[in-house]
């Protein structure tokens, strides 16, 4: 691509009011600021708030599913007709993309999301994504925005993602923000408040569980406040927020797809000596595979994790989990060739 990309997520919290209505002069001022980076950037917006905005339509609205998912049809070409009002003075026109987690999960539906945005772009538009509630599986969907903004970041080869929030950016214990964290350790994860705001899904865990997913990618990740002056324009230059620094990643993109967006179905237990092997960046051979902790069928992504049930790496199988019982862990049967598997 000619330009660098960009996403920017904005929470439902960060939009709305303290009641719960959108707050149009956040939009406005996203818009403006936005405006100001497009001609440099090609940009996502992720946006929250569909559910915010419908859910005042609905009498004795009490947050079930249905509910939530008749809040979003309602509430999403709201979102968007909002969207569209404040950046029309600048002569940028958005879509509406409502995304699901198997768009990511299968690759080739992958690439053609891509190809889309691509086009909008060549265009001059700004695509505008969100979970699509509407229809998403409760056992299949995106934990959040966030971990749609940081697919959408990873799989697209984006070099800044920008989190937005109703705080400063990431607080010490002092209450102070956080001015730039090097690595995103379990120190750093840490800091972030357990609590989630009473309007949207995520909170300060999830934006920092993402964002080292993001940093471990190569991609550089602010958390900051949207109503601090400028707080977008700021935080592109990490002058604002807490700025989460890029790790080296010389990962091809194929392989960052199958760490972040592929789906995980299934996991198993290996021991110390296929752990040594898959860090050395060799294939996983089903006599290091101690025990299959979730079944899984031959091509699914499968998760390897260590006798400390820590995730080391992801990996597509090459054989059913079925198959891999019944080879009696034979010493040459090959789990997960090299190639298609990812450290984490």
């Amino acid at each position: 691509m000619s330009k660098p990309i960009l996403v920017i997520k904005f929470g439902t919290a960060s939009i709305t009011r303290e009641n719960g209505d959108l707050d149009e002069t956040v939009i406005a001022g996203i818009a403006r600021q936005v405006a100001e980076l497009h001609a440099s950037y090609h940009i996502v917006l992720v946006s929250s708030g569909a559910v915010a905005a419908g859910r005042q339509h609905l009498k004795n609205y009490s947050g079930s599913i249905s509910e939530r998912k008749a809040a979003a049809a309602i509430g999403n070409p709201l979102l968007l007709s909002k969207y569209s009002k404040y950046f029309a003075p600048y002569d940028i026109a958005v879509a509406q993309s409502l995304c699901e987690r198997h768009h990511f999960s299968n690759r080739e539906q992958f690439l053609q999301l891509k190809r889309t945005y691509e086009e909008l772009w060549e265009n001059n538009i700004i695509p505008i994504a969100n979970e699509n509630d509407v229809v998403s599986n409760t056992e299949l969907k995106f934990s959040d925005n966030d971990e749609l903004a940081t697919l959408i970041a990873v799989g697209f080869g984006a070099t800044q993602l920008l989190f937005s929030t109703s705080v400063a950016g990431v607080l010490d214990r002092e209450g102070k923000v956080v001015p730039k964290i090097d690595v995103i350790d379990q120190h750093a994860l840490g800091l972030a408040d357990k609590e989630k705001s009473a309007l949207g899904l995520g909170g300060m865990v999830s934006k920092l569980t993402f964002a080292r997913l993001a940093t471990r990618m190569g991609i550089q990740v602010v958390i900051f406040g949207i109503r601090t002056t400028d707080g977008i324009l700021n935080a592109i230059n990490g002058n604002t927020g807490t700025l989460c620094l890029p790790q080296p990643c010389s990962m091809p993109a194929r392989r960052k797809w199958l760490a972040s967006g592929s789906l995980v179905t299934g996991r198993i237990l290996v021991d110390a000596g296929a752990q040594q092997a898959l860090e050395s960046r060799h294939s996983l051979l089903a006599v290091g595979v101690k025990e299959v902790l979730e079944k899984f069928e031959e091509g699914e992504v499968i998760e390897m994790v260590n006798e400390n049930n820590i995730a080391v790496a992801v990996g597509r199988a090459r054989l059913s989990s079925d198959m891999l019982e019944k080879s009696g862990r034979q010493q040459n049967t090959e789990v997960a060739h090299a190639d298609d598997i990812v450290l984490l």
